[in-house]
């Protein structure tokens, strides 16, 4: 086990190199953020002097050295634009962004396999047909248009809930959140709905194609010869060995959530990290955009290597693989 957890480890770190090698190399031509920071009447020394404060002049891999030994220590340097420590932003705007991921992810899990379950029990019902019709919607439509939608129907026709924003907010020490508060609520809803719907379908769908195959083994019918009531196989036998290969496709799908909460902030105005870094792009603040990917991939690796140890502990087969040296 301990060695297992070190393999690990040792692999996520090495993709947290990766990661922040390609990011910190893409962003050498996503332009010049002198252009952004000097205006008009700058003068070649004042974008020298600029230039060397910011150690923008010094060679690629000692900035990347720089980049990695402060990121260690939680320290992203200055924004450009904003001249503030980029670690600050980010306390400020991480709230946001986790909230909307933790609703979403509670909603995708939570209906997900539910809807699985009970279309993959009921799949000759009327029911369990038009979820599956439905389903197709969340999986075709881009998240973007999902999102555009529902603005249309529940803001603008019916005027039920915000079209943008995070609504009222409370601050508890250094969190800011809004399920506090009625207008932080509803604004919640919409993109909630929004990024959850895709990772929810998809996990629907795996739960449902899973949970099928289960019920067709060998020792479900030996159980429904048994006599045992269709409630104890179901949950009991069959949703325990569907949910084992579903660990990893629902760790991944948490990961997503992070990542296309970019297109929901965007869409709603959502004052998260993701917004944030669509602006940083706009104006080329590179600390921004380099603490932001470097904070998506310790989630999704972070996320990954829990994931792979909860399959390690859960699937007893893997234990007697590495066991017996296979």
């Amino acid at each position: 086990m301990i060695s297992f957890v070190l393999q690990r480890v040792a692999q996520s770190a090495l993709v947290l190199l990766v990661v922040g090698l390609v990011a910190f190399s893409m962003f050498r031509f996503v332009g010049d953020p002198i252009d952004n920071m000097l205006g008009q009447e700058r003068t070649i020394e004042d974008v020298e002097r600029l230039r060397a404060q910011l150690g923008l002049d010094q060679p690629f891999a000692v900035q990347y050295y720089r980049f990695l030994e402060e990121a260690v220590q939680g320290n992203f340097g200055v924004s450009y634009r904003q001249g503030r420590p980029v670690s600050d932003i980010l306390l400020e705007r991480a709230p946001a962004t986790l909230e909307l991921a933790a609703v979403s992810g509670f909603l995708a899990i939570a209906l997900g396999i539910g809807l699985g379950v009970f279309t993959a029990i009921r799949r000759n019902g009327l029911w369990a047909n038009v979820i599956m019709s439905a389903s197709l919607i969340g999986v075709s439509l881009p998240t973007f248009l999902i999102g555009i939608l529902l603005i249309y129907l529940f803001s603008v026709e019916l005027g039920w809930l915000p079209s943008f924003g995070r609504g009222e907010t409370v601050r508890i020490g250094n969190w800011t959140t809004g399920f506090l508060t009625e207008s932080g609520l509803k604004a919640l809803i919409l993109p909630a709905i929004t990024l959850g719907l895709y990772q929810m379908t998809l996990i629907m769908r795996l739960v449902r194609s899973e949970m099928l195959e289960v019920l067709r083994q060998d020792y479900i019918r030996f159980a429904r010869a048994r006599g045992l009531k269709e409630r104890a196989i179901n949950f009991r036998h069959a949703l325990k060995n569907t949910l084992v290969p579903v660990i990893t496709v629902t760790g991944l799908q948490l990961g997503s959530i992070i990542a296309f909460a970019i297109i929901t902030e965007t869409v709603f105005q959502w004052p998260g990290v993701g917004l944030l870094f669509i602006n940083a792009i706009q104006f080329v603040d590179i600390p921004v955009m380099a603490a932001y990917l470097m904070l998506i991939s310790v989630m999704f690796v972070g996320i990954n290597l829990i994931v792979d140890l909860l399959y390690f502990a859960i699937d007893p087969r893997l234990r007697v693989d590495r066991a017996g040296g296979h």
